[in-house]
């Protein structure tokens, strides 16, 4: 991003900061700080947020940057079922509560 346009997204935010300044509380900030709306300096800095609006609208239609993302493929079709450890799943007991609760049905 080109120095300009950072000077003036800077611009813009100050100028959202103001706006919403206004819309809830009903005070405008720029005006307070340079002596009222139609203040020289006030309308200065109204025309050079203006301005900035303006040359950020570009930077809204850019397309967005290719970002490197580092992916492991190797292990997507190779699923592994197993534990961490390498060891097998003890299914014993799960044989034996199966054995019980059909000897308890018949009972």
């Amino acid at each position: 991003m080109r120095t300009i346009h950072r000077i003036a997204l800077v611009l813009v935010i100050i100028g959202a900061i103001n706006w919403g300044l206004i819309g809830f509380f009903r005070y405008d900030l720029v005006s307070s700080i340079f002596g009222g709306e139609t203040a020289g300096i006030s309308r200065f800095i109204y025309a050079l947020v203006g301005l900035s609006g303006l040359v950020c609208l570009p930077l809204l239609f850019e397309p967005a940057r290719d970002v490197e993302v580092d992916r492991d493929t190797r292990g997507l079709r190779n699923v592994n079922y197993g534990t961490e450890f390498g060891e097998e799943t003890d299914l014993t007991d799960i044989k034996d509560y199966s054995e019980r609760k059909k000897a308890e049905e018949k009972k």
